[in-house]
This record gives structure tokens, C-alpha cells and sequence, in this order.
């Protein structure tokens, strides 16, 4: 199991927002001094050459200019109502494959928005970012069958001001809400073989757990995907790399090229801040800090609510796809965490999650209405962290009421069993998931 947390932190426990961002019990000198150097990284602002304050190489387009600005003290996004997406992301591609079976990229803006472009002092020199993007909000109601009627909603995307041509009803489109970072090292490290046995064991259940399989650019070749909402990452390294292409701007040794299509003109004359712009030892720090950050522990197990609750979730089948315990493997970047067993709350597979969940766009192995089963731990916590309470792929749902009752597909029988039990029964419920 997780080690328990030291005396130390008990008697000197985190400031609450800081709840996502601590390391690993056990960690060695050397080891903590590169988990440090690794969240001064995190936190680091981007600046375009020859400004200072921050490390040179933003853009030219971009969504943020440094990793915490979109994952506020280690926590997720919150959608902000007529304001231009900072804390997600609108995925777009068009029909076909591209390479290796991933998203075929649109041949003008590549595989996502980048709403802003940078700006190095004179309005003249001002680049333009790809588009705007904001979200707006249909509003609906679902009546339980005790009689409670719960306010719902879906995202409407509006793309508004696109710099490099139409982008019409033929383009896929894909809202993601940031996620958390905290846990990913021990994510990384269960063994392929156990996620096939999950897998395995679902389909006794009537489920049908799917590995995503992916492209890892430093491998060179296909292997299992761990990591983003349809699980199209295979390491921290990789989801660290990437996001610091297409959300930054800032390329590395892996992704040397700028983000640029070739119709970006501006875009492709602006020179780099270096080159690679992430250093290898920088990237290196930062993947050790995503692998040693601590799952936070859970809270009130003990108590009458929670307890009644976790039988509740065993009752309405949630645990078939959130399955409570899962056991690392070997683990050479962090031994530290090898064989050990913690609670998580997912199964990492892909499962169909129905119409009103889908995005009708497939991301290799991934189809229109799948999605990798996230994570519950730390959930409660989220409100306290930065403020969000903002959940599900694209932040639709307000709560953990409202994310359950937005499951459909494989999970819908496990929804119409948490929506029929008596309102206080429902309160235990989303308490113990809030406890975890």
C-alpha cells in the first residue's frame, strides 16, 4: 500500500492548495533537490527573446506561457464564462489518419487552437494567435425518479476571428479541460499485463475495457496509452514534451520543429528562443517531478457517511471501471514507488460513455464516444486547490452528481442505479467519492 505520511508532515501539514503538489514519502536528498528543480520548471513564465523574467522560447502561438497557468497549483481547469479559453484546450482534426494512426492535423492550424500569439514589444510585431475560442453553456434539466430535478449543461464551442481560413462543420472539434498532474508516476509504472487483466476481467461484467495504443515518439513504436483524456500518451515524458509544443509553443530534442503549419507564415519566420528551446535536462527534472508527485490521502474513511458509501459504490457497479486498487510494477525513474499498491480509482482503459459524452473524434485506437476512465482520488480536494469543481473531459459537470448523471453507454446502468437511490443514499455516495 501508499506509505503513510511521515510525522514531519503530519505536524507540518501543506498550506490546502498546495494539497497536489507534494512529493512521495522516502524520497533521498538528490532526489528531492531534482523534484525542486523540476516544480521550478512547472511554475517558470516563457518570454520571447530578448525579454526577461522567464526562460526565452514562448510561441509564436500559444495558450499559456507557463505549465501553471493552466494547471493552477497542480489542479484542473475552470471554464470561464465569455472569456477566451485559458485552462482547456479545443482539439481539432479532419477526417483520415494521420501518423502512426493518430488525429490527421488540419493542414492550417494543426491539432489544436492556439488562441494567443506573442508579442515582443511593438504593436507591428504583434503575432496573431490561430483563433479565439469561448464557450457557452446549454443549460437542461434531468428529473430523478425521487422527484429532484438537477440543473445540467453542455459546452457549445464558438470559434470566433480564425486567422487561417474557415474552420466548417467538416473539422472535428474536442474541448479538454486541464487535469490534474499528481499520481502520474504511479500510473506510469502498473504493468501492461495488469491492465489486460483488468480488462479481461471486465467483460464478465458486461464491460469492455480497451488498452489505447499509441505512437511513443522516443520508443519508435506503438505501445500502451496511459496518459490525456482518450489515453493518447504513452509516458510523463511524452505528455510533458507535447504540451509544451502545442500549449506553449516551446519545441524540445523530441519536437524540435516550431508549431507552425505551413501556412502560418509569421509563425514560421519568428526565430527561437534556443534550440531546443526545453532543454534535456530541464524536460528530464520536470518528468521526475510529475513521477514523484504524492496522490493526496483520503479523508473520513472511517466515518459513517463515507463507509455507507463505499458500499453504494460497489452497489451501482461504479467500481467495475473505477476499480479501487491498482499495483505498480517495476519502476526504474522512481524505485521508490515499484510494487506498490494504491488507490486510484480507474483502470486506465478506454470505455464507450455514449452519445452525449462523445466528441465524434477518434484518437488512435480511441472512438467518438470513448474515453480512458479517470482518476477519482484527490477529487474532493479539487475546490480547495484552485477553486474548480469542474469535471468530465470538458468541464461540464459542476459536481460529482452532475458527472454521474452525465455517464451513459457501458456506465449508464451504473448511473440509473445511483439516480434511483433515495437522496440521502445518493449524499453518501458522492461523499465517499469525495473522500478519496
Amino acid at each position: 500500500m501508499l506509505r503513510p505520511k511521515s510525522l514531519d508532515q503530519r505536524l507540518n501539514p501543506c498550506p490546502p492548495q498546495d494539497a497536489y503538489l507534494q512529493p512521495v514519502v522516502g524520497l533521498s536528498y538528490s532526489q528531492l533537490r531534482l523534484f525542486r528543480e523540476g516544480e521550478k520548471e512547472f511554475k517558470v513564465p516563457w518570454v520571447v527573446f530578448p525579454l526577461l523574467g522567464g526562460h526565452w522560447g514562448l510561441g509564436p502561438t500559444f495558450i499559456a506561457d507557463a505549465c501553471s497557468g493552466c494547471h493552477i497549483n497542480g489542479g484542473r481547469g475552470i471554464t470561464i464564462d465569455n472569456t477566451i479559453i485559458v485552462q482547456q484546450l479545443l482539439r481539432l482534426s479532419i477526417p483520415g489518419e494521420g501518423p502512426h494512426g493518430s488525429p490527421n492535423p488540419h493542414p492550417n492550424y494543426g491539432d489544436q487552437i492556439q488562441v494567443f500569439g506573442v508579442n515582443v514589444g511593438l504593436k507591428e510585431n504583434l503575432k496573431p494567435g490561430e483563433a479565439e475560442v469561448y464557450v457557452d453553456w446549454q443549460a437542461s434539466q434531468v428529473e430523478l425518479p425521487d422527484g429532484e430535478m438537477v440543473s445540467m449543461r453542455k459546452p457549445m464551442i464558438r470559434i470566433e476571428n480564425p486567422n487561417f481560413g474557415a474552420i466548417d462543420e467538416t473539422v472535428m472539434t474536442s474541448l479538454r479541460n486541464t487535469q490534474v498532474v499528481f499520481g502520474m508516476g504511479f500510473l506510469e509504472a502498473v504493468p501492461e499485463v495488469t491492465l489486460l487483466r483488468v480488462a479481461e476481467g471486465q467483460k464478465k461484467q458486461g464491460l469492455n475495457g480497451r488498452l489505447n495504443r499509441v505512437y511513443d515518439d522516443t520508443l519508435k513504436k506503438t505501445v500502451v496509452g496511459r496518459f490525456g483524456w482518450k489515453a493518447n500518451q504513452p509516458s510523463i515524458r511524452q505528455q510533458i514534451a507535447v504540451a509544451f509544443m502545442a500549449d506553449i509553443g516551446v519545441n524540445s530534442s523530441l519536437y524540435p520543429d516550431e508549431n507552425c503549419p505551413e501556412i502560418q507564415t509569421v509563425c514560421r519566420a519568428m526565430a527561437p528562443g534556443n534550440q531546443p528551446e526545453l532543454l534535456d535536462y530541464n524536460l528530464e527534472q520536470m518528468t521526475f517531478w510529475h513521477a514523484a508527485l504524492a496522490p493526496p490521502p483520503a479523508r473520513n474513511a472511517e466515518a459513517e457517511e463515507e463507509v455507507l458509501g463505499e458500499q453504494l459504490f460497489e452497489q451501482a457497479k461504479c467500481s467495475g471501471c473505477h476499480i479501487p486498487e491498482l499495483t505498480t510494477g517495476e519502476y526504474p525513474l522512481l524505485p521508490l514507488i515499484a510494487y506498490q499498491t494504491f488507490r486510484a480509482f480507474t483502470d486506465l482503459l478506454l470505455h464507450d460513455m455514449g452519445e452525449d459524452l462523445a466528441d465524434g473524434r477518434p484518437d488512435f485506437l480511441a472512438g467518438p464516444r470513448d474515453w480512458r476512465t479517470p482518476p477519482l482520488w484527490g477529487i474532493g480536494l479539487s475546490a480547495q486547490v484552485n477553486g474548480s469543481t469542474h469535471f468530465l473531459h470538458d468541464g461540464r459537470a459542476r459536481n460529482v452528481q452532475e458527472a454521474i448523471l452525465w455517464h451513459g453507454g457501458e456506465a449508464k446502468a451504473s448511473r440509473d442505479l445511483f439516480a434511483a437511490m433515495p437522496k440521502d443514499e445518493r449524499s453518501a455516495l458522492i461523499a465517499f467519492v469525495n473522500s478519496l
